[in-house]
């Protein structure tokens, strides 16, 4: 078996019918479906029984409601693919989704696992940031820029991953910790050395809704993505490194300062453009202007300015002064 499409269902019988017709359409057929029932009360087992019934790639595994990260690890140890797909029940995939990255895998030997570009639907509902989120992701398809915004955001659509199974086995698949599933994943494939790439291409159709669990689960909240940037960034960039100079002293700096803290790592000093924030402290840190970065170079320094625009001014200041992206700095928002 060529690609196993990993299929996870909760109460999603007003969309599923969408999903399933999208991967019938598939341009690609060398792949298999294995479709997890996370305890759903609608008519969710119904559809999927009627697809594998009629379908013989098609698979069904139902249990208790345990959440996504549960019916993913299921799923991926049922796999039989040497390659895996995620797609979501409330998706839809363009016909030639599977077949591009794929092919694209099959070009790129050293890429572990690519995304590729999305849309929100319906855009009537889809808000600003949901469409800054969208151009960000669309705008990242090397492997260098996926690398380089690592920090900032999970830079593949969990739905559009396919990967190489053996690479997500040798990472330890998917778990809960507690902040998002797919951020885990992607960070442990960068951290092992892997090459992460995404089609230059929309190719999935991404449902916006108010309930959608990135928007309800605290396990999606930007609390929880910021312990998992930091337990990551501990992990890796910041070994053997003199703490930290969070660059931004307005409220996305302060809030990943904090976590910094938490994790004991040493926030060394702010950077800040605001004459009124120069010269104060911070947690106990000063507040500098930029011309003034250097005193700290054994430091790593993060760029946390959450403002359009902010993350590539930091990275011209920090890049003209001799600062290496990924090996000095990164950005985080």
């Amino acid at each position: 078996m060529r690609l196993s499409i990993l299929l996870p269902c909760r109460d999603a019988a007003a969309v599923l019918p969408a999903a399933i017709a999208s991967l019938e359409r598939q341009t690609f057929a060398a792949y298999e479906v294995v479709a997890v029932d996370d305890g759903s009360r609608d008519a969710t087992p119904a559809l999927l029984a009627a697809w594998a019934s009629r379908d013989a790639r098609v698979r069904v595994l139902r249990t208790p409601p345990r959440g996504i990260a549960h019916a993913l690890a299921l799923a991926l140890a049922e796999a039989r693919g040497e390659l895996v797909a995620r797609m979501d029940a409330d998706d839809v995939a363009a016909p030639d989704r599977l077949e591009r990255q794929v092919a694209f895998l099959d070009s790129e030997p050293e890429v572990a696992a690519c995304g590729c570009g999305v849309r929100y639907f319906p855009r009537p509902v889809v808000r600003d940031g949901a469409r800054r989120y969208e151009a960000w992701l669309n705008s990242l398809s090397t492997p260098a820029s996926l690398a380089r915004d690592i920090f900032v955001e999970c830079p593949i659509a969990h739905p559009t991953l396919v990967a190489r199974r053996a690479a997500l086995e040798a990472v330890g698949g998917y778990r809960d910790p507690g902040w998002p599933e797919d951020y885990d994943l992607v960070l442990r494939l960068w951290a092992a050395g892997r090459a992460l790439a995404s089609v230059p291409r929309v190719l999935l159709h991404w449902r916006e809704s108010p309930g959608r669990a990135s928007r309800v689960d605290p396990r999606y909240s930007p609390d929880a993505f910021r312990r998992c940037k930091v337990h990551y960034l501990k992990a890796t960039l910041l070994r053997r490194r003199a703490g930290v100079v969070v660059w931004g002293a307005g409220p996305v700096g302060k809030a990943f300062a904090l976590e910094l803290r938490r994790q004991d790592v040493p926030v060394r000093a702010f950077v800040d453009l605001d004459p009124r924030k120069i010269g104060q402290e911070i947690h106990g840190a000063p507040v500098i202007p930029p011309e003034r970065i250097d005193a700290f170079r054994g430091a790593f320094a993060v760029a946390a300015v959450g403002s359009p625009g902010a993350r590539e001014e930091i990275r011209g200041v920090l890049d003209a002064a001799g600062w290496k992206e990924l090996e000095d700095y990164c950005a985080v928002a």
